[in-house]
């Protein structure tokens, strides 16, 4: 395998722990704070506002330079200040460390993900891409579990100098397996920016949000559904979320196949009507202790099958300025997660149960079908319009 892209899945083992991790040790860090856990919740919406900021950002800022020099320098921004964290002794101080660790998160994989399809044999890009994010998936069957049992068992401290070690690994693999690689952008920021003028482009980006919204509306809500809804103690959450984690590795491998079979665009189709019937048949069946499980894994899996194809759909998007691209789906996906969470919880609050989360989740999910079928629409009279012109 090319040791570029185990350099590039190593820095996503490290920022999916840091992204996941947090939710493992938030009784801990709230305990040690002594802040409330729903405020201790805020360190998971300043990372994920961080990444919002940060991706258009920082690759923005970052063309100027080699793309393998700025996904250095990103993983040494991503390194610094998750160390800090674990030196973090107040409310505010944590917040600002996690607003800035989130901040390379969406440059680092958007960057990444094109460097790794230029880096693919012809053909390959899809396995490539897949490549870098199984270091993400991977995350939550090891490093997550491994991060969360430390946290409790010594400090929450130590899961987040954990993160910096891995870091440190990144930047090492980085520098001396990654080749030399032109600028990021070698025509310019302004250049850059012009492909946010593309329709096309905010439409897969809307896709992303709605349609990966539609699992992070079960996946926020998985614990309830576990012990309230099949019967299990809360022991078993814990091996539930590896099952998960299992899951969403399979699922990447299996979307990079899939993305090879069929135009990327097609290929988050056919996922994301897989997933509306897993959640709603999850939805009437989620009182079956062993079903609970077993669609823990399968829903688990069909998500993480759109992770490339999305990928590879939103760099089609925007020819021309591929990273910026990239990096703004980044975006998207944290965004997807912030408002399926949010959407999955106002029928919960109305006393519906939590089985209505993944409900939610299916009509989201549905959503972003139609909006995939609106980007092909746009394609097809965009390549008209070509033609014709020509």
């Amino acid at each position: 395998m090319n040791k570029a892209l185990i350099a590039l899945a190593i820095g996503g083992f490290g920022i999916g722990m840091t992204e996941f991790v947090i939710m493992g040790i938030l009784p801990d860090v709230a305990e040690a704070l002594n802040i409330s856990i729903p405020k201790a919740g805020h360190f998971i919406s300043a990372y994920a506002l961080g990444v919002v900021v940060g991706a258009p950002l920082l690759t923005g800022i970052g063309g100027k330079w080699p793309a393998h020099k700025v996904l250095l320098l990103l993983m040494l921004w991503f390194t610094f200040f998750n160390t800090l964290s674990a030196f973090a002794n107040s409310y505010e101080t944590l917040l600002a460390y996690r607003f800035l660790s989130g901040l390379p998160h969406g440059a680092f994989f958007g960057i990444g993900a094109v460097v790794a399809g230029k880096l693919a044999k012809p053909g390959k890009a899809a396995k490539a891409i897949a490549t870098m994010f199984t270091g993400l998936t991977l995350a939550n069957v090891l490093g997550v579990p491994l991060g969360t049992y430390l946290g409790h068992t010594y400090s929450w401290k130590v899961s987040f100098l954990m993160v910096g070690i891995i870091g440190i690994l990144a930047m090492l693999s980085i520098k001396f397996w990654m080749p030399q690689l032109d600028k990021s952008s070698p025509e310019g920021l302004r250049k850059d920016f012009k492909v946010l003028k593309k329709l096309e482009l905010w439409m897969v980006i809307l896709l992303t949000t709605i349609g990966t919204g539609g699992f992070f509306a079960w996946y926020s809500y998985i614990a309830p559904l576990i012990t309230n809804v099949a019967g299990h103690p809360e022991s078993v959450v814990s091996y539930a979320m590896i099952i998960a984690g299992v899951g969403m590795v399979i699922g990447n491998l299996l979307g990079a196949k899939l993305a090879e079979l069929f135009p990327p665009i097609s290929a988050v189709i056919i996922t994301l009507l897989t997933m509306v019937t897993l959640l709603v048949v999850n939805t009437y069946l989620a009182t079956d202790p062993v079903f609970i499980l077993i669609m823990t894994f399968l829903i688990g899996m069909v998500a993480f099958c759109i992770a490339t194809p999305i990928q590879m759909a939103v760099i089609n998007s925007s020819k021309g300025s591929e990273m910026l691209g990239s990096s703004l789906n980044q975006s998207a996906f944290n965004m997807g997660n912030a408002s399926g969470a949010y959407l999955a919880g106002l029928p919960i609050a109305m006393g519906f149960g939590f089985t209505s989360a993944t409900l939610v989740g299916a009509a989201m999910a549905g959503c972003g079908v139609f909006i995939a079928l609106a980007v092909i629409i746009i394609r097809k009279r965009q390549n008209e319009t070509v033609t014709a012109e020509a």
